[in-house]
C-alpha cells in the first residue's frame, strides 16, 4: 500500500433520544444487549448500532475496515455533549440518558464547545497534512460548519452520499467494506461552496444525518 496521510474518520451520531435508545434504557429490559448495558456498559459503537441500526452499523463497520493503525488513523465518533469520543469507550445509561437530553444544534455551546475542543485536539495531534472523512451529513450546519472551522480544505466526505438518505448512505458503506473498496472522497468545502445537490440530499434524509 502506498504511503498517504494519516486519516480522522468522523461519525455521525445515532439519536440517543429515540425509540431503541429508550428500549436499551430501560432497566426491567431483558434481552441480553440490555444486561450487559445495565451491568458493566458498553463500547459506544454498539449502543449507538443499536440505537440507530443500519446507517450507523454502516459507519462504523466501513471506519474500522479502512482505518489503518499502521498509517496512525483514528476513528472518532460525534456526540451531543462530549465532543469526538472514542468508539471503544464503554458507556452507561447515564451517559446515554445524557447524550439523549443535548440537543446537537449548531447554535448550542453545550454541544459545539466541546467539539471544538477534541477537534483542534486531533488536529494539533495528527498535523494539517491528516485527511478527516466525515461520514455524515454535509446538508445541514450542526457539523459542517464546526468542522470546517478547524479543519478547512482537510474535511472530506464520501461523494457518493449525494442524492442518498441515510438507509441507502448506511447499505452503501456496508457493502463498500465488505468489498474493500474504499469509496472516493470529496472536499466538504467544495460541496458546500458549489453543491446544490448535497442540499437536496440533506432534504432527504432523516434522523441525526
Amino acid at each position: 500500500m502506498a504511503s498517504r496521510p494519516p486519516r480522522i474518520f468522523l461519525l455521525s451520531p445515532a439519536h440517543a433520544g429515540g425509540t431503541r435508545a429508550r428500549f436499551l434504557l430501560n432497566p426491567r429490559a431483558t434481552f441480553a444487549l440490555a444486561r450487559e448495558f445495565h451491568a458493566q456498559g458498553l463500547p459506544l459503537s454498539a449502543v449507538f448500532a443499536f440505537a440507530s441500526g443500519l446507517y450507523f452499523r454502516g459507519k462504523i463497520t466501513y471506519a474500522e475496515r479502512f482505518a489503518s493503525e499502521a498509517a496512525g488513523d483514528v476513528v472518532r465518533v460525534i456526540t451531543s455533549n462530549a465532543g469526538l469520543v472514542d468508539p471503544r469507550m464503554r458507556v452507561g445509561p447515564a451517559e446515554l440518558a445524557a447524550f439523549g437530553a443535548t440537543e446537537i444544534e449548531a447554535g448550542d455551546p453545550a454541544y459545539h464547545r466541546p467539539l471544538r475542543r477534541a477537534a483542534r485536539g486531533l488536529r494539533r495531534r495528527l498535523g494539517p497534512a491528516a485527511e478527516v472523512v466525515l461520514l455524515g451529513s454535509i446538508a445541514t450546519p450542526k457539523y459542517r460548519d464546526v468542522l470546517l472551522e478547524i479543519f478547512g480544505g482537510q474535511l472530506l466526505f464520501p461523494s457518493d452520499f449525494v442524492g442518498r438518505g441515510d438507509m441507502s448512505r448506511g447499505a452503501l458503506l456496508l457493502r463498500a467494506a465488505r468489498a474493500g473498496e474504499e469509496l472516493p472522497y470529496a472536499t466538504v468545502r467544495n460541496a458546500v461552496l458549489t453543491g446544490r445537490r448535497a442540499s437536496g440530499a440533506g432534504r432527504k434524509a432523516a434522523g441525526r444525518g
